[in-house]
């Protein structure tokens, strides 16, 4: 407890500034995605990250696991994939003295920071068998538990465009990532500066920051900022205006929207806030916080009724709509 105490704003900066500068050695632009994955780690969080191919994804989850020196394990996920192929099982060995016995043999998800790669290409079963992990931090194999080592994040790509052969994520799924972040197509400047980095002889290589025990003292400094009773009532009056029966849901949510978001998604937008206050070197949550962080916190919580997926409103421009229309203060 004492190593965390003595962590200062400035250091979270400090370090925060310098893992962002050595992603971006490897990964040209996407400034802003690069910044929602740092905080979402930053916040013991997972992240669901959603783009084309060729944009850099897994490339960059790779680069924050080498910058963050944590144990690296990638989850290919294709449909013949099994819950056994990430938890792990018990196998039976022989010993020296002949008896056989039952050993557990540690799955990928046994690491720091796991890739789960095109997730939504397995089952909902395997899919499933992230969820304790995720949410509890335990892998729970026969009747036996196994905790994880911390800190322990998922973050998983998925490819928007591709959908045959694949299963969309069920909700309580969703609902367990603390950001879905999207992953655009980069302007023609970035696109001739990937060209030269990755087509030359040299390869960019980014250097170690910190480790497994600076980021558990980041995330503790994190939950330890202060958020004002106001900003709180603000993030609880988003929250439930993003449900239709909620009276005080605009007109664009009521038109819209089949269900709002769940507690987790207030939790989000506050944890998410807090890490981007101690960003900008201040110890106190500001509206604009929780502004900036709302879209990745809220857009995979929202679930769009039939009229508004016939004329094609996304998730974005309702959280826009939100921002607008939910007061900062209580009327």
């Amino acid at each position: 407890m004492s190593e965390i105490a003595t962590l200062t704003v400035d250091e979270f900066r400090a370090t925060a500034t310098a893992i962002e500068r050595e992603v971006g050695k490897v990964i040209v632009g996407q400034k802003a995605v690069v910044r929602q994955v740092l905080i979402c780690v930053l916040s013991g969080g997972h992240a669901l990250l959603e783009g084309v191919p060729g944009l850099g994804k897994t490339m960059l989850i790779r680069t924050l696991a080498d910058v963050l020196d944590l144990q690296f394990s990638r989850i290919q996920f294709t449909p013949d994939l099994m819950p056994a192929d990430i938890v792990g099982t018990d196998i039976l060995e022989e010993t020296e003295d002949g008896h056989r016995q039952f050993r557990f043999q540690p799955g990928p998800v046994f690491a720091n920071l796991i890739l789960a790669d095109e997730i939504n290409r397995a089952t909902p079963k395997t899919q499933s068998a992230l969820l304790e992990a995720m949410q509890e931090r335990t892998v729970t194999v026969s009747t036996r538990s196994y905790e994880l080592t911390l800190p322990f994040f998922v973050l998983a790509t998925q490819n928007p465009i591709e959908m045959e052969g694949t299963y969309p994520l069920p909700e309580a799924q969703l609902d367990r990532f603390l950001f879905k972040i999207d992953v655009q197509f980069p302007s023609s400047d970035e696109l001739i500066e990937i060209l030269n980095r990755t087509t030359g002889a040299a390869v960019p290589v980014a250097s170690k920051i910190a480790d497994g025990a600076r980021v558990n003292e980041m995330i503790a400094l994190a939950r330890g900022v202060p958020i004002a009773t106001h900003v709180g009532e603000y993030v609880a009056r988003l929250v439930t205006a993003t449900h239709p029966e909620n009276p005080s849901a605009p007109e664009v949510v009521r038109q819209y929207v089949r269900y709002g978001a769940s507690p987790r998604g207030a939790q989000a937008l506050i944890l998410g806030a807090k890490i981007s206050a101690l960003l900008d070197g201040r110890f106190n949550v500001a509206y604009d916080d929780v502004r900036a962080v709302a879209p990745a916190s809220l857009r995979h919580r929202l679930l769009l009724n039939f009229e508004g997926l016939a004329e094609g409103v996304t998730p974005d421009e309702i959280i826009a709509g939100l921002l607008e229309r939910v007061p900062e203060h209580a009327r």
